[in-house]
């Protein structure tokens, strides 16, 4: 195996609502990744969904482009949405089908294979602009890369979800424990866009196109309601053409130091204003026995009651109530 950097692309989506979290986050995650990949790739939405994916957007479109300049190295590509792009994307992930814009939710869609199509390697390392990592990213794809060529049947890999507990269990996801390569690990039937390594050409050649459909009947509903594209999630397309072929992900932590995942399940106030102390934390992986093996920020380090109190507040219901009655 050539010595380091390796020919793989960090890939990190960002839009302009991300733009809090990328100003004390976004140095982070490249920093963590550099010393490993050979091409630094980072992606900006420019369309912005009615709800909560399109908040802060007019401010943030300014300020997301003033971050990403501030990074080292990097390849800045604004999303291309114009029909020529959907078409080239198309032949590479949909087949003949021209990708969906947005998922019924309104997130992102056609973002993450925009993402994917423009890097310069086969090998991707995808990151959201919302995943801290723990302990040592270069180790982590010192022993992935050899491994991914060997075992044909992985089609994603993924840094361990959640700082590892004294037994390396974990405490949220479930998942088939087993050694592969002689690398301790989970195996996943299920894919995640959070956070992913994988090849073009192993896509290629195992899953060749991902069919677009609509979501189940209750998310058809919400997305009429909310203006959204009645889209199912990237990740759900992912894991079905996976369990049609047998293919698998594989989620481990490496040689020591290992490499672990952090992911913020909502965004507040206490969460921003803690930012520096959560980034510093992580890195000298000093956190309380209550978050080990939680993928996600749990209370032990976050306040989360506002973010919930607000999410309760717009439930369906509200937010039926708001269109048609208010």
């Amino acid at each position: 195996m050539p010595p380091a950097p390796f020919p793989v692309t960090l890939q990190i989506s960002l839009a302009p609502g991300d733009h809090r979290l990328a100003e004390k986050l976004l140095t982070h995650q490249v920093e963590f990744w550099r010393r490993g990949v050979n091409e630094i790739l980072l992606t900006i939405d420019t369309r912005r969904s009615p709800g909560r994916f399109g908040e802060d957007w007019k401010k943030g479109r300014r300020r997301i482009l003033e971050i990403v300049a501030q990074i080292p190295g990097a390849r800045i590509v604004e999303i291309d949405y114009s029909r020529e792009s959907r078409h080239a994307i198309a032949d590479e992930f949909f087949g003949d089908v021209r990708p969906p814009t947005k998922d019924w939710r309104g997130g992102p869609y056609y973002a993450y294979f925009f993402g994917l199509h423009h890097a310069r390697n086969d090998f991707i390392l995808h990151a959201d602009a919302d995943i801290f990592f723990g302990g040592d990213g270069l180790r982590w794809l010192e022993a992935a890369l050899p491994l991914y060529t060997t075992q044909t049947d992985l089609l994603f890999f993924s840094p361990l979800p959640g700082p590892p507990t004294t037994d390396g269990s974990l405490k949220q996801l479930k998942a088939p424990r087993e050694t592969i390569g002689g690398i301790d690990g989970y195996v996943f039937s299920a894919m995640s866009t959070r956070v992913f390594l994988f090849s073009r050409t192993r896509f290629r050649e195992r899953i060749t196109a991902l069919v677009p459909r609509a979501p189940a009947f209750r998310a058809r509903l919400l997305a009429l309601l909310d203006g959204h594209p009645a889209q199912e999630l990237p990740e759900n397309l992912f894991t079905e053409a996976m369990r049609e072929r047998g293919l698998k992900r594989f989620d481990f932590a490496g040689p020591s130091p290992g490499c672990w995942t952090l992911h913020p399940p909502y965004r507040c106030e206490d969460f921003f204003n803690k930012l520096p102390d959560l980034i510093a934390r992580i890195e000298k992986a000093d956190l309380p026995a209550a978050q080990l093996g939680d993928h996600d920020f749990n209370t032990s380090l976050v306040d989360w009651t506002e973010a919930k109190t607000r999410m309760a507040s717009r439930r369906w219901w509200h937010r039926l109530r708001d269109r048609f009655w208010e």
